[in-house]
């Protein structure tokens, strides 16, 4: 494995998905370069639609990630780092990519202003996107052989999914789009409108509120599920450890759900993961 393609992936996560690079201080050697270069590969597709101003050029992007994975054409696709150091990381640790071709295939969602319409909808999408890199992050903790982690996967990546788009609800439907269930909304008697002017109505409040909660029954099944899966592959469910006071937080400022969801510095989450490792990750 080249090691300056895997120090760029590991800048790159630092840069664009912060907590994620903290939970793989967690790991050590070559398992935190795999999954370092997993979540950056993550963070990439994830963040197409900040990067593009319309669908076409987001789209030319994820299908870029898709060739690059299928091994189709793109020749030079190894001069990019991260792509380098995702596919030097597929192969040491027999990757499936049809399951990375599913979550660029469910990101293509985030590149238009349709709504999330149900919480199935959104559970599915959580399940491509979130879960889908805790189940891999735990094979890589395998040694590459196929895991099975019952539940905990399933329902961290559903609580994960729901307190990234809580923690982003104001910026996102600002921008005209809806990333959670909108039925969850229209059964509260929310309109569009409201959503996209920034219009705090009690049935915002309430229908936030409620999708709060959900995040928190998956986020209690998911660690009751973590805490039955052998030691070694604890460590890939370590981000529950900072969405744990994410979710309080959202939990304590509900009633401003279009400000900016406050965070804790980096000190902080790293002495909760560690004491989460020492605890339960190990």
């Amino acid at each position: 494995m080249d090691t300056d393609s895997f120090s760029h992936a590991a800048d790159a996560l630092r840069t664009a998905d912060r907590d994620r690079y903290l939970a793989t201080l967690v790991l050590t050697g070559p398992q935190r370069q795999a999954v370092t270069a997993l979540y950056a590969f993550n963070a990439d597709v994830a963040s197409v639609r900040e990067r593009v101003t319309n669908p076409a050029p987001g789209e030319v992007r994820l299908q870029w990630w898709a060739d690059a994975l299928d091994g189709e054409g793109h020749g030079m696709v190894r001069q990019n780092p991260v792509a380098e150091a995702l596919l030097d990381t597929v192969t040491k640790y027999r990757l499936p990519t049809g399951t990375l071709l599913r979550l660029i295939a469910a990101r293509r969602f985030d590149l238009y202003d349709d709504p999330m319409p149900d919480v199935a909808t959104f559970e599915g999408y959580a399940g491509e996107t979130a879960s889908t890199l805790y189940q891999l992050a735990a094979m890589i903790l395998n040694d590459g052989e196929p895991v099975e982690t019952g539940d905990a996967a399933g329902h961290l990546g559903v609580a994960h999914a729901i307190i990234g788009h809580l923690r982003a609800f104001g910026h996102v439907s600002s921008q005209g789009r809806i990333m959670l269930p909108w039925s969850v909304f229209a059964a509260n008697g929310v309109s569009e409108r409201e959503l996209f002017s920034g219009q705090e109505s009690e049935g915002v409040v309430e229908a936030v509120g409620q999708l709060t909660e959900m995040a928190g029954e998956h986020l209690d099944k998911a660690d009751a599920a973590i805490g039955v899966l052998p030691a070694k592959l604890r460590a890939a469910f370590a981000p529950v450890a900072i969405l744990r006071p994410q979710l309080a937080a959202l939990k304590s400022s509900h009633a401003a759900v279009f400000a900016a969801a406050p965070d804790e510095p980096d000190w902080r989450k790293i002495a909760r993961l560690s004491w989460w490792g020492l605890r339960r990750g190990r």
